[in-house]
């Protein structure tokens, strides 16, 4: 009798949203890094600690002046196609993450050279200091510094790759993708892991399941039915009106987060037209919003949701109170004062209200709200998100609204996509140009010192904050669910599958 073959263990996922673009450099969409994290591989990583670790790379060193960084590749590393990685990849690699990444920016104009010195060598020379490398390079801010073989790394960033090949742990395969269905990713059985033990996004990648079934489900209900019927082992977002009866559930176990594993959210406000391209208006904002109203909307405990005023989160190394003082007891009736001193006289505030995005909407809602009490005339208009996304572009016909990031990509002032467009031509972030962060971000890149750095962002805080270019609604977590079945399973807002095992 021939042998028993062994069962094939596949673990089946609903991710916040569809895979559409494969291409981890292309877009800053949080479901393509995600992506990126299976099947792509980087040089550096974040620890659960917020530490940064070597993943593709063995060893480096730095000169004494801390202008040459030279780096050494581990054994072992393959693309999927079966070549070796060499540093001509890595270096083909950063160069194309550069041109898509406002933090890979700012090491890029700050780097003079970086060339392959031989197959597992290459060296990075700076034009002048540069305090976060090893930071930039392991960052986990999107789009993500994921390597790739030269030959696509070549390809201009403003295209996207002709095909998807990493050094990751799980492999794609374009004959298991159906789009708008399902996408399957297979252990890479190639993959050399650290010898460290997983540490989020550190330490060992031991995929210990054969296979990853992304299925695409809209309908967060149906995912929830789905995972108690045993259909479905995971869900990347748990909706919020469901957790309470998902807590009582045996059967289903729900994953929190904490510090920069969190949302946080904010209120986007126009500059160019409008009420608040006043400042005086806009800071109105500052005595109105009400962060608790906000967490109570979403139907949250204290458990989930808490009230943060930091701009770069509370939890992060750049946690400050800076400039905060208005918005520590909010109140209808400080906004209607504060609202009197300007010369606000009557303009509607045009609120976009994202109907299919939950936190979006709630937040927004609860702010016309609010803005209607304190003697504002409100236009709310509703709208699904990309027509949201749509609208900020233009320089008229919006105000303000509604929406939220995770904390790993605004912690840091030079990652922070809520000031990151500052004084550009950029059409994502409001049209503010306040003249005097510009300096503040690249001392702030330049300071040797953590320290030093924190002295920057809490005068970057104050300066957001004088000027109300956003206003904090809360910092929350939206908890993953997954079934009982699930052992090891790395607690992390960006999803993993490696280390996890399906008993």
């Amino acid at each position: 009798m021939a042998p028993a073959q062994p069962r094939t263990q596949t673990l089946t996922a609903v991710l916040e949203a569809e895979i559409v673009t494969l291409d981890p450099h292309f877009t800053p969409a949080y479901i393509t890094r995600t992506f990126g994290y299976m099947v792509f591989d980087t040089l550096f990583a974040m620890n659960a600690a917020g530490e940064v670790r070597p993943q593709m790379v063995q060893s480096w060193t730095t000169s004494p002046d801390g202008l040459t960084w030279t780096f050494t590749l581990r054994d072992g590393l393959k693309w999927h196609d079966g070549t070796d990685v060499t540093a001509g990849d890595v270096v083909a690699s950063l160069q194309r993450w550069f041109t898509r990444s406002a933090l890979g920016g700012r090491l890029g104009r700050a780097t003079g050279s970086l060339e392959a010195r031989d197959a597992k060598t290459f060296v990075l020379t700076l034009r002048e200091p540069f305090g976060l490398v090893l930071e930039t390079l392991g960052t986990t801010s999107s789009p993500g510094p994921f390597m790739m073989p030269a030959r696509l790394a070549r390809t201009p960033g403003t295209e996207r790759i002709p095909e998807i090949v990493g050094s990751g742990p799980f492999v794609f395969r374009r004959e298991d993708h159906r789009p708008g269905d399902r996408m399957l990713l297979r252990r890479n059985a190639a993959y050399v892991p650290r010898s460290e033990p997983a540490d989020h996004l550190a330490g060992g990648k031991v995929v210990r399941i054969d296979a990853l079934d992304i299925r695409v489900v809209p309908d967060g209900a149906t995912v929830v039915a789905a995972m108690r019927a045993g259909e479905i082992d995971y869900m990347q977002y748990a909706p919020f009106d469901m957790l309470s009866a998902l807590e009582r559930d045996r059967r289903v176990r729900l994953v929190n987060f904490s510090g920069l594993e969190q949302f946080t959210g904010h209120y986007r406000t126009n500059a160019a037209s409008g009420p608040f391209a006043d400042p005086a208006v806009r800071r109105v904002l500052l005595h109105l919003v009400d962060q608790g109203e906000v967490m109570a909307g979403f139907g949250l405990s204290d458990r989930y949701a808490r009230t943060c005023n930091a701009f770069f989160i509370c939890g992060s190394p750049y946690e400050s109170d800076a400039g905060t003082e208005p918005m520590r007891s909010p109140s209808i009736e400080a906004a209607r004062e504060a609202l009197r001193r300007t010369n606000y006289n009557g303009e509607p505030v045009v609120v976009l209200v994202a109907n299919d995005l939950e936190a979006a909407k709630i937040s927004s809602e609860i702010l016309a709200d609010r803005l209607r009490r304190a003697g504002f005339t409100v236009d709310m208009q509703v709208m699904d998100w990309a027509s949201v996304l749509a609208r900020r572009t233009r320089r008229e016909g919006w105000s303000v609204f509604g929406v939220h990031a995770l904390g790993v990509d605004l912690h840091n002032p030079l990652t922070n996509s809520v000031i990151g467009f500052n004084c550009t031509n950029a059409t994502t972030g409001g049209f503010h140009c306040e003249e005097r962060l510009t300096p503040l971000f690249n001392a702030f890149a330049a300071a040797p010192t953590l320290a030093e750095r924190q002295r920057i962002a809490a005068e970057i805080q104050q300066i957001v904050y004088e000027r109300a270019i956003a206003v904090p609604w809360g910092q929350f977590a939206q908890p993953a669910a997954h079934r009982a079945q699930l052992q090891n399973l790395i607690p992390s807002a960006i999803p993993l599958f490696w280390n996890v095992e399906k008993r």
